[in-house]
């Protein structure tokens, strides 16, 4: 049981089939069916929080810090495609994330997207069915912390994995407010025109999301393009990352996996292109 981290009273994740997991399930469909985005205040309780602010600060230092130039898929540039397209506008990013194999399987947060009712709990709110929906196959980031210091920011991005469910841990004393545009492509369709508008300044369907410690928020950010506005103050903004993918064995791809974490593994080469789609990365 995670009741030392979870509010299972106001969620009861552990209870499927009962009146209050039933309409919580509804309440978090009818927001994602919105906007593609759902937000559940508070999943985590105070104690809770505590254990998982310690975790991060202890963490925080394996983060790997980069700071480059990306487009919105992380890929390299492709001259292929004329001035001015999606894929060849690069945008400088500087934050870090801290990898997935420096949590610990007793640490919070593992113990947070390992326990037996978590996944369930997010399926059932996307409405997927069992054989298209897994954890993300990925030694360095199925579970992770983006640590984003002063100045620091993340620019518009689509996301390799379907689905994100991120948990705000600490924020930042200012900024870091989180902006997404829902539904901006679909499996079939990149969109280029749309990503394109919006990368010019178009913030007609820019949506703003400021979310406090505690919350969880279940996000389609596979189809979503997205960022993070730079955090201003001394205080460190910390989110938790958790993700999971409708193909099994689907991993993150090696240029993008580099970009984020510093280094691959063969596991990364040997499952590169695992997916249902054929999305850029």
């Amino acid at each position: 049981m995670l009741q030392d981290l979870i509010d299972l009273g106001r969620y009861p994740i552990d209870r499927p089939g009962s009146r209050g997991y039933d309409q919580m399930i509804a309440d978090v469909r009818r927001e994602l069916d919105q906007d593609g985005c759902a937000v559940l205040p508070g999943f985590v309780h105070e104690d809770g929080l505590e254990q998982l602010v310690h975790e991060a600060g202890e963490v925080s230092p394996q983060a790997h810090r980069s700071f480059n130039r990306t487009n919105a898929y992380f890929t390299k540039d492709d001259p292929r495609f004329g001035i001015g397209h999606p894929i060849r506008r690069f945008y400088e990013r500087s934050n870090a994330f801290v990898p997935a194999d420096n949590f610990a399987t007793s640490g919070p947060l593992r113990r947070i997207y390992e326990y037996e009712w978590f996944m369930p709990f997010v399926r059932d709110a996307l409405d997927e069915p069992e054989d298209r929906f897994f954890r993300y196959d990925d030694p360095l980031a199925d579970v992770i912390i983006n640590v984003v210091e002063e100045g620091q920011g993340f620019p518009w991005h689509f996301d390799t994995n379907n689905y994100t469910v991120t948990l705000a841990i600490q924020n930042g004393e200012a900024g870091g407010t989180f902006e997404y545009v829902p539904n901006l492509r679909t499996a079939d369709d990149e969109n280029f025109k749309a990503v394109a508008s919006v990368l010019d300044g178009n913030r007609a369907r820019v949506r703003e999301l400021a979310l406090q410690p505690g919350d969880l928020q279940i996000f389609k950010g596979r189809y979503a393009l997205h960022r993070v506005a730079p955090v201003t103050g001394a205080r460190t903004r910390y989110v938790g990352i958790f993700s999971f993918v409708e193909a099994e064995g689907m991993c993150g791809g090696v240029e993008r996996t580099r970009q984020l974490y510093g280094r691959v593994f063969s596991h990364h080469h040997a499952r590169e292109g695992t997916r249902r789609d054929q999305l850029l990365d």
